[in-house]
């Protein structure tokens, strides 16, 4: 992203996005306010259900090698990547965990994030572009019966630090924006995933969330896409390296 003189430019017009799992709920969110404020977005997922500009399975390094060469083809480039593809995996206690669905979990969530920036790179070099990390609440407090997922999400806010620190000196920032409970269909499969395996209503489940929150409530998705906007905007031009939560004050991840 070429560096702006104006530290109030919120714009993102002539930048070119890629928004992993981009065709529905966070990603989607995103993709649209990236639209709206200007940029040119191609979004890709694992299927076509959801009409991606491109099919990949980002923990395949074959697939994200075709999708960044069908990316250079297509724009010429890039400007802002928002590594957002993520599961919840499954919910369980150590001891009951399921190895190879810890495996698949971290292999998504953390592996798709690695694949995806490293092909990335040489690209935002050129243009001294943005990395925005999706991670999570649970990437920055324990998270009981998530293990896998807490592992992957606290792995991405290490790589958000660690590559902000290499790339910075030519002029590319990387963050980190930490979702908590967004309403919708995703969280309220993991509602009833965690009510099932502990044997607590999903009513009492969902009133937990909302009280460990100074603001007792959900966010909304568009409130996660409003911080990736600024974060990818001149308007953010010296912030890199940071973790942005935007989770209303999580105080704690137990009801």
């Amino acid at each position: 992203m070429a560096t702006s003189a104006n530290s109030q430019d919120f714009s993102l017009t002539s930048l070119r996005a890629l928004v992993t799992g981009g065709g529905s709920g966070i990603g989607k969110a995103i993709a649209d306010a990236m639209t709206q404020a200007g940029a040119t977005v191609v979004v890709c997922d694992v299927n076509n259900s959801t009409k991606p500009n491109y099919i990949c399975d980002v923990a395949k390094t074959s697939d994200v090698t075709a999708m960044f060469s069908a990316i250079q083809r297509d724009l010429g480039g890039l400007d802002i990547l928002v590594n957002n593809v993520g599961v919840p995996g499954p919910t369980a206690r150590v001891d009951e965990m399921d190895a190879d669905a810890y495996d698949e979990c971290v292999r998504i969530n953390l592996g798709g994030t690695f694949r995806c920036t490293k092909a990335a790179v040489p690209m935002l070099l050129k243009t001294r572009g943005s990395i925005i990390n999706i991670s999570t609440s649970a990437g920055i407090f324990g998270y009981p019966l998530r293990s896998p997922y807490v592992a992957a999400k606290w792995g991405i806010i290490g790589l958000t630090k660690s590559w902000a620190m290499e790339l910075g000196a030519d002029g590319v920032r990387v963050n980190a924006i930490c979702p908590g409970s967004v309403s919708g269909p995703r969280m309220d499969g993991v509602i009833e995933r965690e009510a099932a395996a502990t044997g607590v209503t999903p009513e009492s489940i969902r009133q937990g969330y909302e009280n460990q929150v100074s603001m007792k409530t959900f966010v909304d998705a568009s409130d996660i896409a409003a911080a990736a906007v600024f974060l990818s905007s001149p308007a953010s031009r010296f912030i890199t390296g940071q973790v942005l939560p935007v989770d209303g004050n999580i105080e704690t991840m137990r009801a």
